[in-house]
């Protein structure tokens, strides 16, 4: 992380200040140090670059490394399998088991082969409508955050779809977020790798409590990160003291009349923030003014299982073909 970040931060648990203890650090980018709380003394550290700022109170699941864990476990307990993800001609899998052999190139450091997997696999991944869709939304960002020279902080950014376009269209120094330490890590070396690396720090910490001081950031945004942060009551409210500025989310959102999908969603405890009206009441009932910019909308179907990883899929849902609304949701 770099160095301008101990301006902005606090202890997540109690905002108590913190008193930093740098023991590496090259340029203005910390590699190693421990930031500790002046009044609960909790302790944060600073590891190979990425700020750690998680409590130990909330509960979380790390779907990023539960995933990674289940690939490795199940080439270990049958190489076979591995052997054919991995050998067989690309051409020859189905787009499940494309993308799976880009996740597992990815793993180890073959950046230019995984990315030929995950270009094959996403056209039939997914409709043309749902890409076009939702890259209308990132362009919509983009041309938003152009020109700006302040942070921008990435809220769940998981592998950094949107981060990487941030880094090509702006100049601004940008904050990657995820409360997965194992995601965090394979974009530190994805970055590294393609020269990326250069304007972006790495924080880790759960959005629900986040280590920011009060009205400390100017530019927020998130690439559909919202759904995917659990128990989000005070979600909101958080983002809210945090911003002083824009918060541009990108969103897709499923109509009230679609029962099939609604259902599966309702199962999943993830109606309420894939449900346009629900999610717009809620950023106004945490304080803040939003608006609804740039809506499209496309047909999207389930994605394809894995044949190779049999049943394996990328996306719970759609669980049937339906038309999404895409949008980007502006808050202040």
């Amino acid at each position: 992380m770099h160095t301008y970040l101990i301006d902005l931060l606090e202890c997540p648990s109690c905002h108590g200040s913190l008193t930093w203890s740098i023991s590496s650090q090259k340029d203005d980018r910390i590699i190693e140090a421990i930031a500790r709380c002046q009044i609960c003394t909790a302790e944060y550290p600073i590891r190979e670059g990425i700020g750690i700022f998680l409590t130990p109170d909330l509960p979380r699941t790390d779907l990023w490394e539960q995933g990674g864990q289940q690939l490795s476990r199940l080439f270990s307990e049958h190489p076979e399998i591995e052997a054919r993800l991995m050998d067989s001609p690309l051409s020859n899998l189905g787009p499940a088991d494309q993308f799976f052999r880009g996740m597992a190139l990815e793993e180890r450091g073959e950046y230019s082969e995984a990315q030929r997997a995950f270009d094959a696999a996403m056209p039939e991944l997914y409709t043309d409508d749902y890409r076009h869709c939702w890259q209308s939304q990132v362009d919509f960002v983009l041309e938003a955050l152009a020109g700006g020279t302040n942070p921008v902080v990435d809220l769940a950014s998981g592998r950094c779809y949107l981060v990487r376009d941030l880094i090509d269209a702006t100049e601004r120094p940008i904050v990657a977020t995820d409360f997965s330490l194992h995601v965090l890590r394979r974009n530190r070396e994805w970055l590294i790798h393609h020269g990326l690396y250069n304007r972006v720090s790495l924080l880790a910490f759960d959005a629900r409590r986040t280590p920011f001081r009060d009205n400390s950031i100017e530019t927020m945004t998130t690439n559909v990160g919202l759904p995917n942060i659990a128990e989000p009551e005070n979600l909101l409210g958080e983002l809210r003291r945090i911003t002083s500025g824009q918060f541009l989310a990108v969103s897709h959102f499923y109509s009230a009349d679609d029962s099939a999908n609604l259902s599966a969603l309702q199962g999943a405890k993830l109606v309420d923030s894939l449900l346009r009206e629900s999610v717009l009441t809620a950023f106004r009932e945490a304080g803040w003014r939003v608006s609804v910019r740039n809506s499209r909308h496309g047909l999207a179907r389930p994605t394809p299982q894995g044949e190779i990883l049999e049943g394996a899929s990328i996306d719970g849902f759609p669980v049937v073909e339906t038309i999404l609304e895409w949008c980007v949701l502006e808050a202040r």
